[in-house]
């Protein structure tokens, strides 16, 4: 068995022998198999637990038909640490997959929009880095908000006759910076 595993099992159990709760310097620490390899037992995470020498000795290759409370108790914990932690990804990729599609309705929305005002090409709209942009104001603005900045950036160009592929994106990036710096310094 690696060092490292053994050192995590030992880490897990808080160097503390789950069978008497000694721990060092008064006793050597061991890994112990909860069914033992010779029985078919594993050396999975989940079949190890933290034992002193002499728990260990008098235990030999008996399985435990009775996980100690504390054995018990920490595979519980993990088993629901390993259900969250599945929970908590399949939430962050429904998260990437939700703003992922935001940037991209509002990307239609401005080369839309944009396309009533001059043709020209999406890639000269926004640039080569647009969708960084866009998820950088997502943290801040709903899209709504973010389409107000928009159709800001597009009116007040078009009065001024400056409405021009290289600057409608970077001037709603100005305003959405604008009101960013407004909200941090109200509090809201």
């Amino acid at each position: 068995m690696k060092k490292l595993i053994r050192f995590e099992i030992f880490k897990r159990d808080n160097f503390t022998c789950r069978y008497c709760g000694k721990n060092p310097p008064n006793i050597i620490l061991e890994i112990d198999h909860l069914i033992p390899k010779s029985k078919g037992g594993s050396d999975d995470i989940n079949n190890l637990l933290t034992s002193c020498f002499d728990c260990n000795r008098g235990k030999k290759d008996i399985p435990l038909d009775v996980l100690p409370a504390s054995v018990s108790n920490t595979i519980k914990t993990l088993k629901e640490q390993k259900k969250q932690t599945r929970i908590y990804y399949k939430y962050v990729e429904d998260m990437h997959n939700e703003t992922e599609k935001i940037i991209n309705e509002l990307g239609y929305y401005f080369f839309n929009k944009f396309q009533k005002t001059k043709r020209t090409h999406d890639k000269y709209i926004f640039g080569d880095k647009w969708k960084i942009s866009i998820k950088y104001f997502l943290k801040t603005f709903n899209k709504y908000q973010i389409i107000e900045a928009m159709n800001m950036s597009i009116d007040n160009l078009k009065r001024k006759n400056r409405c021009t592929e290289g600057n409608v994106f970077s001037y709603m990036c100005g305003i959405l910076h604008n009101w960013k710096k407004q909200r941090c310094q109200t509090g809201s």
